[in-house]
């Protein structure tokens, strides 16, 4: 089963890295989101979910078979994050949309790229400061 798992994860990795290297924004977004879960999934399949019992020992019993709860518990903490990082990412791609009315990067980033105004030329030092 961690086989599975593991073919899984790279093939998730390797299409949320190729969504990345588009031009369409959403695209990019969308490939963060894969390449995010299929980091989680490789998290997982190093942490042996198939374990038979659970990780919780009573006295000096040894446990030989158990599901490690450590990468669980920071898969789940993953999962919040990359949550909330996709849906910040979303309303910058909404924002960015409104402003430059596309989704491509190349007409984004040259429509960014301009030079900024330089507010100094309008103002002028006071005489009496130097």
């Amino acid at each position: 089963m961690e086989w599975i798992a593991a073919i899984t994860a790279g093939i998730m990795a390797a299409l949320g890295v190729w969504m990345m290297l588009d031009r369409h924004l959403m695209r990019v977004v969308l490939g963060i989101a894969v390449l995010g879960n299929a980091i989680n999934l490789g998290v997982l399949t190093t942490g042996r979910f198939a374990g038979e019992r659970a990780a919780f020992v009573f006295g000096n019993e040894v446990v030989t078979d158990a599901a490690n709860p450590l990468p669980q518990a920071l898969v789940l903490t993953a999962i919040v994050i990359g949550f909330a990082l996709f849906v910040f990412a979303l309303a910058v791609l909404k924002r960015t949309h409104e402003l430059h009315g596309d989704k491509d990067t190349d007409k984004v980033s040259a429509s960014t790229e301009q030079p900024a105004p330089d507010h100094n030329e309008d103002h002028h030092e006071p005489e009496g400061r130097a």
